[in-house]
């Protein structure tokens, strides 16, 4: 079956940087849409960025666009998110998504806290 894993999540201070990875297993991503997702404590899950199948076309949400960089390796079958100069309402469970023949995959969250 097909499993995602998240990982990297940490605590880091105002302004740090951090590099978040998903893994893939039981299917290839090849043309796969993926990304990245984040829900905060009492908030709603939102998007953080999507990166597409077949292009590569990346999609940044308006607060972390300029901050984050998503990527993908497909031979790897891994997702990766870079963030870079980080802020306390980063703060959240960084959650992996892949969607294979329209259906979602989601693995169970790495949790990134920004505070000093």
């Amino acid at each position: 079956q097909v499993q995602v894993v998240e990982s990297g999540g940490a605590w880091v201070q105002p302004g740090g940087s951090l590099r978040l990875s998903c893994a893939v297993s039981g299917t290839i991503i090849s043309g796969y849409n993926m990304g990245w997702y984040r829900q905060a404590t009492g908030k709603q899950r939102e998007l953080v960025a999507t990166i597409t199948g077949r292009t590569n076309t990346t999609v940044y949400a308006d607060n972390v666009k300029g901050r984050v960089t998503i990527s993908r390796d497909n031979a790897k079958k891994t997702l990766s998110l870079q963030m870079h100069s980080l802020k306390p309402e980063d703060t959240a469970v960084y959650y992996c998504n892949l969607v294979r023949n329209f259906t979602p995959y989601w693995g169970q969250g790495t949790q990134v806290t920004v505070s000093s």
